[in-house]
């Protein structure tokens, strides 16, 4: 995706907001659940899910090496032995948007947990540009840390009410590459990655790709990606198809939907890439998905 087309949709957080004003609306968003106010900061067609009927905020997460990992948190109130759902955040972060994913999930009787996983190397929030953001704090999350954080996911949803035999994971742009990934490490039954990047360059942070990954997947993946991607060709789709052919069952097993004339991020109704068809008939999926695979 062009990095112009980023930077609009990062501005569309919070249109006219400084950095910091951007920031504490969000977190206001994120502790009281959603609230009037948070209207100005977001699209007129963005989804806006109430909390009725759920448990819903910001929660605190022991993961490795002492940390605190802050999250996001939804479910069904007064009901214990949830499934759950890991939901992956875009490079922008856990704002409004991820939140209210958690709640739509929640209403769908889902514990839903958004981990903050730039949380040690800052905040996304803090960045007015695309290019900073990328270089200075997503560039320095490394693979091996977010799989860490999400395994501590999971054994805090074991001891908050949720069934961690019943868990699965999606994530949305940057989430959707660490889905492919964690389908692959962690025990997990199911994935859904939204438009995830499959292939790309290697380093120390991020060692390997989807594709390297794909015939390893211990969860069967359902991709939903958008014919017209500008940022994932769809020849890195038909090369991932080829890599999990000869892979595990659950490789075997994964599946992609692309929709022909959606772009990137199709899903994001903040964003001007919205497009609501595509949008909830890959919700609808990802819902059949999960209970397809026993998380449910």
């Amino acid at each position: 995706m062009p990095h112009d087309d980023l930077q609009s949709d990062f501005d569309a957080l919070a249109p006219g907001a400084s950095d910091g004003t951007r920031r504490g609306a969000l977190r206001l968003m994120l502790g009281a659940g959603y609230a009037a106010a948070a209207a100005p900061l977001m699209a007129q067609d963005a989804i806006r899910t109430p909390a009725d009927g759920l448990v819903a905020g910001e929660v605190h997460i022991d993961a490795p090496q002492g940390f605190k990992l802050p999250a996001y948190r939804a479910a069904p109130a007064g009901r214990k032995d949830l499934p759950v759902v890991l939901v992956i955040q875009e490079i922008f972060g856990v704002h409004e948007y991820i939140a209210d994913t958690c709640r739509r999930l929640a209403h769908a009787g889902y514990l839903a947990i958004a981990p903050e996983l730039f949380a040690r190397q800052g905040d996304p929030m803090e960045y007015g540009e695309l290019a900073r953001l990328m270089s200075e704090l997503v560039a320095k999350v490394p693979d091996t840390q977010v799989l860490a954080d999400l395994d501590a996911c999971l054994r805090w949803a074991g001891s908050n009410g949720g069934d961690t035999a019943k868990a699965a994971i999606t994530g949305f742009c940057w989430g959707g590459r660490i889905t492919w990934l964690y389908a692959a490490h962690g025990p997990v039954k199911a994935g859904v990655a939204w438009y995830g990047r499959l292939v790309g360059k290697q380093d120390d942070m991020t060692p390997r790709n989807p594709i390297d990954v794909a015939a390893q997947l211990k969860a069967p993946v359902l991709g939903l990606y958008g014919g017209d991607d500008s940022g994932i060709p769809l020849d890195t789709v038909e090369k991932m198809k080829a890599a999990l052919a000869k892979g595990t069952p659950a490789a075997r097993a994964s599946e992609f939907v692309v929709y022909p004339e959606a772009p990137h991020a199709f899903h994001a109704d903040y964003r001007a890439s919205f497009r609501k068809q595509p949008a909830e008939d890959g919700w609808k999926r990802m819902l059949e998905w999960f209970k397809r695979h026993g998380v449910r």
